[in-house]
C-alpha cells in the first residue's frame, strides 16, 4: 500500500475509529474526500 493512496487513507481512518461517514462506509468515498477527512482529524 502506497502512502497517500486510497487504501492507505482507509487504513489510517479505521485506526482512528472512523468507519462510516453519514451512514456510508468510508470505502465508498473517493481518495480526495478521505484525504480531507484525514487532515481534519489529524
Amino acid at each position: 500500500m502506497y502512502i497517500g493512496s486510497k487504501g492507505w487513507y482507509v487504513q489510517k481512518l479505521k485506526d482512528k475509529g472512523i468507519r462510516y461517514i453519514e451512514g456510508r462506509k468510508i470505502e465508498q468515498y473517493k481518495a480526495h474526500v478521505l484525504a480531507n477527512l484525514y487532515k481534519e482529524n489529524k
